[in-house]
């Protein structure tokens, strides 16, 4: 796949150029209990305009049905259709390795054991219960004994999985450990290496696409190393969104297969064309900014939407990924 070198541009609004939304949840829709600014009416005016929104989360604590009520709640229609979870995606991988119908030790909350049963899986609690494959997904009432029973299981030769391995998750209070944090306790127990099913990973790609039937996706989240490369791996366009765990100066400095198509403060950037990054000799400009090599930085000149001047210090940050982006960045006060 061709590296990007700028975010693309759209002359039409995402929402009619793109016919499901991907929607992650944790800093895209909520953080912890709570809508973020602008979401709801967001997604309420995209679906008006007749994209399809699925939500796709990696957090596997809740079921589908839970989240769908979750997010009625605040103001956003849903169904558990709508609904993906890496606990379904973790599921169905391993209901593809052990026989119909095993034991599953798992470890996490009641939407990793309802993905399980499922799929025909019976969950139980304990290495001593003879199961046929240990999963760990994330649950706020994790014990320290859980996390020794997956690696009794797992030291004993048990398939290991987990439904994602996020290390952090966003929440009202602040960013929390997640899924991934758990998971690498019983690493190093273990020395061990789990099958993962959730973003950027196949299973979770795989799960989506069986579930929603999207033909021209969009990719909406606010991770560059789940959401956007999932994406990536998926072979389908994305947008970033700056509501959650991601910043501007991270945006910059990322790799390939973290570059999204398309960068927006929130959700209201469903609703919009995006300008495209056009290049002048060695300046890349965007709406009223223009930004390119001074030095040993980058310089970046404008005025105008704070985004757009985002936009073009993105295309030159990365076409020239050995200057320092760091310092016009503060011009644009995101």
């Amino acid at each position: 796949m061709t590296h990007r070198t700028s975010p693309s541009g759209s002359e039409k609004p995402l929402d009619t150029a793109y016919d499901t939304a991907l929607l992650d949840l944790d800093g895209v829709v909520y953080a912890g209990g709570d809508a973020i600014a602008h979401a709801a009416d967001s997604l309420a005016a995209a679906r008006s305009d007749g994209m399809r929104l699925a939500y796709v989360t990696n957090n596997a604590a809740r079921t589908p049905q839970t989240v769908a009520e979750h997010l009625s709640r605040l103001g956003v229609p849903a169904g558990a259709e709508d609904v993906i979870t890496s606990a379904q995606a973790v599921a169905r991988l391993i209901a593809d390795h052990v026989p119909a119908g095993s034991k599953v030790l798992a470890v996490g909350g009641e939407g990793l054991f309802a993905a399980l049963r499922e799929r025909g899986l019976q969950p139980v609690e304990s290495a001593d219960d003879a199961p046929a494959a240990a999963v760990q997904g994330y649950g706020p009432e994790l014990r320290w004994s859980q996390l020794a029973e997956v690696t009794f299981a797992v030291n004993a030769g048990v398939p290991w999985f987990a439904s994602n391995t996020d290390r952090t998750i966003p929440t009202a209070r602040g960013i929390a450990p997640g899924n991934g944090a758990a998971v690498e306790v019983v690493r190093i127990a273990t020395g061990a290496t789990p099958r993962v099913a959730g973003k950027p990973l196949p299973p979770m790609h795989r799960e989506t696409v069986l579930r929603t039937g999207a033909q021209r996706p969009l990719v909406v989240g606010d991770r560059l190393d789940t959401d956007i490369e999932g994406a990536h791996e998926g072979g389908v366009d994305s947008l970033l969104v700056l509501t959650g765990v991601t910043t501007a100066s991270q945006l910059l400095a990322a790799e390939p297969q973290h570059r999204p198509t398309y960068v927006a403060a929130d959700l209201r950037g469903l609703l919009t064309p995006h300008p495209a990054v056009t290049w002048e000799d060695s300046r890349a400009r965007c709406g009223g900014w223009t930004c390119g090599p001074a030095g040993d930085e980058l310089d970046l000149a404008g005025s105008g939407d704070p985004l757009d001047g985002l936009r073009a210090l993105c295309a030159a940050a990365w076409s020239h990924p050995d200057l320092d982006p760091t310092t016009p960045l503060s011009h644009l006060n995101l």
